[in-house]
C-alpha cells in the first residue's frame, strides 16, 4: 500500500512530539519538547497557536472539562481552562510559525519531583483517566527513567523504574492490554492490563538495527500499533501478533510519534525533529499528515 504524505504544520520544532487529538475542541495538541512549547492545529481553519511553557515538556494532553495536563521536567501539571489556546497577546512566539500566540490559564502542580539531569518524555491517557508518564535522563542513561501512573487526585506508582528513554505508550481497544517503548531496547512491549496494573511482559515486536529506534505509538481501531522509527525515516503498524504489515516512507529521517485525527479519526499525524542533525531536511520539525491512513480510537481525556 502506498501513502501520500501531506504538510499539515510546517514548522522547525527542535524536538516534535506527542500528538494528540483534542476531540472536544476537533484539534491536533503537539509539543516542542526542547523548545518548551505547547502547539494546536485546526485543520479545518488552518488555525494555529504556539504556547511557552517555563520548562522542557514531554506531553500536553486535554482534561475533562477543559485545560491541559502537562509532563514537565520536575513532575506533570495543570492548566485550567480559559486562556489557552485564545490568541491572547503578550505571550512568547514561535519565531512567527504560528498564527498566534497565547497564555496559558492558571497552573498548579499535580506531582512535583525535581531529579538533577532528568526530564519528562511521553505520556499517554489510560483508559480510566489516570495519566502514564515517562522520564528520562538527558544523557540518556539506562535505568535513569522511569515510566509512573498519575491518578487524577495526584497519586502517584512508579511502574518501571529501569527505563532509559520512556516513549510510546498506548492500550488496545478491549483496555486488557498495554503496549510500551523504552526506545534503546529498539522493542514493543506488551503488558497485561487490569485497568490500573501491568504485568506479564513480553515482546509483541523488534526493530532491526539500522532501521531506527522506536519512539511513540497509537493503537488503530483494528488494535494493531503504529510506531515512528527515529533515525528511521518511516512509521511502521505492526498487527496484535506482532506482524509487520504496513511501512509509511516519509522523507524525514526523525519521526518521533504519530495519532489518529480528524473528525472521523482517519487521519494519521506525525510529528518530526530536527534536533541533532547537521543537515535537516526542509521539512523536519514539521507536522506531516497521510490522509485516510486508516481508523483512529478516541483517546481519553485525563480525569483530573
Amino acid at each position: 500500500m502506498t501513502y501520500a504524505y501531506e504538510v499539515a504544520v510546517q514548522a522547525e520544532a527542535a524536538l516534535g512530539e506527542g500528538p494528540t487529538w483534542d476531540a472536544d475542541a476537533q484539534r491536533l495538541i503537539w509539543i516542542d519538547i526542547l523548545g518548551s512549547r505547547v502547539h494546536t492545529f485546526d485543520p479545518v481553519s488552518g488555525r494555529r497557536t504556539v504556547m511557552a511553557t517555563e520548562q522542557h515538556v514531554g506531553a500536553a494532553k486535554p482534561r475533562v472539562g477543559g485545560g491541559l495536563v502537562v509532563n514537565l521536567r520536575d513532575g506533570v501539571g495543570l492548566y485550567a481552562p480559559g486562556g489557552e489556546f485564545s490568541g491572547a497577546s503578550g505571550a512568547s512566539g514561535d519565531s512567527g510559525d504560528s498564527d498566534g500566540s497565547s497564555g496559558l490559564g492558571d497552573f498548579r502542580w499535580l506531582h512535583r519531583e525535581v531529579v538533577p539531569g532528568r526530564r519528562a518524555n511521553d505520556a499517554a491517557v489510560a483508559p480510566d483517566g489516570a495519566l502514564w508518564a515517562g522520564t528520562m535522563r538527558y544523557d540518556e542513561a539506562p535505568g535513569g527513567g522511569t515510566l509512573s501512573r498519575v491518578g487524577p487526585d495526584g497519586t502517584v506508582e512508579t511502574v518501571l523504574d529501569d527505563v532509559a528513554v520512556s516513549n510510546g505508550t498506548g492500550w488496545s481497544p478491549d483496555g486488557r492490554l498495554m503496549y510500551y517503548i523504552d526506545s534503546p531496547t529498539r522493542r514493543i512491549d506488551v503488558f497485561d492490563f487490569d485497568g490500573q496494573r501491568v504485568g506479564g511482559r513480553r515482546r509483541l515486536a523488534a526493530i532491526e538495527e539500522g532501521d531506527g529506534f522506536p519512539d511513540g505509538l497509537t493503537v488503530d481501531a483494528d488494535g494493531c500499533v503504529w510506531v515512528a522509527l527515529w533515525g528511521g525515516g518511516a512509521v511502521r503498524r505492526y498487527t496484535p501478533d506482532g506482524k509487520l504489515d504496513r511501512v509509511v516512507e516519509l522523507p524525514v529521517p526523525r519521526p518521533t510519534a504519530c495519532a489518529f485525527g480528524g473528525a472521523d479519526l482517519t487521519d494519521l499525524y506525525i510529528t518530526t525533529a530536527r534536533t541533532g542533525l547537521t543537515a535537516p531536511h526542509p521539512l523536519s520539525g514539521s507536522v506531516l499528515v497521510i490522509p485516510g491512513a486508516g481508523k483512529g480510537l478516541p483517546q481519553p481525556a485525563f480525569a483530573g
